[in-house]
């Protein structure tokens, strides 16, 4: 019967520590977050049309930087955090499909600040990893490739490889994810 109710103790500790956790990042982001990005905790209608924040799922939207073949995307990419966030890093991803070599067919990022063996820490901020996610954009991590196909062709031919992302990068122009998104949560 202890160990029960000790369960319960920590799950619920554990539950506030999330919760409190993204309310602080909702805070940050909205008091100070990179020009161009979305980060928002989704929105649904429950089953009466009320609407429910979802703190635990976040809609994001990365810019491609200016000056590399990804300009011009707004991509969008999902955060999905956890009972045990932040001890353990958000589940990261891209849509299915997505062309990278460190994005799984998934559309998972593989990125060392989110992988707990590696860089994973406590204190890494949406930001942090929204920000990061960006720099893997046009700096792809050859020695730890999470996708065969975008591997194989940035290895054997470049310039093919960038025209697939600047393809990419027309699929996700930023009037496709909705400019009228600004962030405001």
């Amino acid at each position: 019967m202890k160990s029960s109710c000790l369960l319960v103790t920590c799950s619920r500790a554990m539950s506030s520590l999330l919760s409190a956790r993204l309310a602080q990042e909702r805070k940050d982001w909205r008091k100070d977050h990179p020009h161009g990005f979305i980060a928002k905790p989704l929105v649904q209608k429950d089953k009466n049309g009320d609407s429910v924040t979802d703190m635990t799922v976040w809609n994001c939207s990365i810019p491609g930087k200016a000056g590399t073949a990804w300009e011009g995307g707004a991509y969008p990419i999902t955060l999905t955090f956890g009972k045990d966030y932040p001890a353990k890093p958000p589940r990261v991803a891209f849509p299915p499909g997505f062309f990278h070599p460190n994005v799984y067919p998934t559309g998972k990022v593989c990125l060392s600040i989110l992988n707990e063996e590696k860089g994973w820490k406590p204190s890494v901020s949406i930001k942090q990893i929204l920000v990061g996610v960006q720099e893997l954009l046009d700096a792809p991590n050859l020695s730890d490739p999470a996708q065969q196909e975008a591997y194989d062709k940035l290895r054997r031919s470049k310039a093919d490889y960038l025209r697939i992302v600047k393809e990419q990068a027309k699929k996700y122009g930023a009037n496709a994810v909705g400019s009228d998104d600004v962030i405001v949560l």
